[in-house]
């Protein structure tokens, strides 16, 4: 199966100018006989914010998972086609996979801070990756990645507290401090505010647009209102297809395909 509209045509279309951090094409995802994700061809541009949006199930989180190899981690599934970083196919088989995920960082959908302190939460990458050594750069990234995720007034005090002790709005912050403290080029938020209040939510919203600053940012909501806040392109899948993708404010003001509108508008999904 083929998407309505070839998508590299339209990103050309959308934004010759812009740069692409991660590429994908002809990526195609099986999970045993089954085929989940058809065909995608797909760029994440450099600071932005792009936002997968389509039904349950369409194939968004699992395309998502690609870009820094989770899907490695289900033994029944294989991905074909290839996905690049800075233009070199991180499916190559001299790729160090940890270090992947270092470059390419990742927010899951429900708050998962280790059982360790805050401090320890946000060093445990660096820490395994030989980052830093000495006790004054430790502190250092632990505060200026708590600044970054706008936690750092709120936690400066409770540094050794356990991360789990926190609220949902805090822990999903420590969550993305974590993924920040290793320096990455990309960061992966899957349905990062699910699970937050609104209050909570804003805050994280309001916090991505400030990273998009400095790092390349995918997300998959299944909220609309969302994509069309925090991201600057945005990407339809629907049945494992990728339907259109380009510039958010014509996705929801004008897309070009029925599928795209009729989602948008509520008529399924």
């Amino acid at each position: 199966m083929k998407a309505d509209i070839d998508a590299e045509t339209v990103g050309a279309i959308t934004s010759n100018a812009k740069k692409a951090k991660m590429a994908g094409r002809g990526v195609d995802v099986f999970y045993g006989d089954k085929q989940a994700i058809f065909d995608i061809d797909l760029d994440i541009y450099e600071n932005e914010v792009t936002a997968l949006i389509g039904p349950s199930g369409c194939g968004k989180s699992t395309f998502l998972r690609c870009l820094n190899r989770m899907n490695d981690t289900i033994d029944i599934c294989r991905v074909s086609g290839s996905i690049t970083l800075d233009g070199e196919n991180i499916y190559d088989s001299d790729i160090d996979v940890v270090e992947l995920r270092a470059r390419v960082g990742m927010v899951f959908q429900k708050p998962n801070p280790f059982p360790k302190s805050i401090y320890e939460n946000v060093i445990y990458g660096p820490r395994i990756h030989g980052m830093v050594n000495a006790k004054a750069e430790f502190d250092d990234i632990v505060e200026k990645s708590l600044r970054s995720a706008g936690l750092w007034d709120e936690v400066k005090d409770r540094l050794q507290e356990p991360g789990t002790g926190l609220s949902g709005g805090q822990q999903q912050r420590l969550c993305i401090a974590r993924a920040i403290a290793v320096a990455p080029d990309v960061i992966l938020m899957d349905e990062p505010c699910s699970a937050l209040d609104p209050i909570a939510t804003a805050i994280v919203e309001e916090l991505i647009s400030e990273l998009r600053k400095n790092y390349t940012i995918a997300i998959v909501t299944h909220s609309m209102q969302q994509a069309a806040r925090v991201s600057q392109r945005t990407a339809m899948f629907h049945l494992g297809e990728l339907v259109e993708v380009g510039d958010t404010e014509m996705m929801f003001t004008n897309p070009a395909q029925q599928r795209t509108q009729d989602y948008i508008t509520g008529r399924f999904g």
